[in-house]
């Protein structure tokens, strides 16, 4: 682990993301200056903002935070992706459709 924030690993990281330290400081919802500050170790990133990076500069989030300082957040679970969401989404419709079904068979009517 990195006692301070990496930062020739992060921009060499940015390079061959095709990235720069303004899309960075976008995707983080972060002003240039504060990611200027992270860059300097003095500013702290949050475990989201781990995560994030990690999707931006194709590295895990352990690597992420163990480059970024010793303080660093290692997030503790991934957020569901859209493909989780999707299939999450269609088993509760499929629910749904199914307590519809019953609830009008009850009372007698047809689907």
């Amino acid at each position: 682990m990195a006692l301070f924030f990496d930062s020739e690993w992060f921009d060499a990281r940015l390079v061959a993301a095709g990235l720069s330290r303004a899309n960075l400081a976008a995707a983080l919802g972060l002003t240039e200056p504060q990611l200027a500050d992270v860059w300097k170790d003095q500013r702290e990133l949050t475990a989201d903002n781990v995560r994030m990076l990690g999707v931006l500069l194709a590295a895990t989030p352990a690597e992420i935070a163990s480059r970024a300082g010793v303080s660093t957040p290692v997030p503790k679970e991934a957020p569901p992706g859209l493909a989780e969401l999707s299939q999450r989404l269609a088993r509760v419709e499929e629910a749904l459709a199914e307590i519809k079904a019953l609830v009008l068979a009850l009372h007698g009517k047809p689907r």
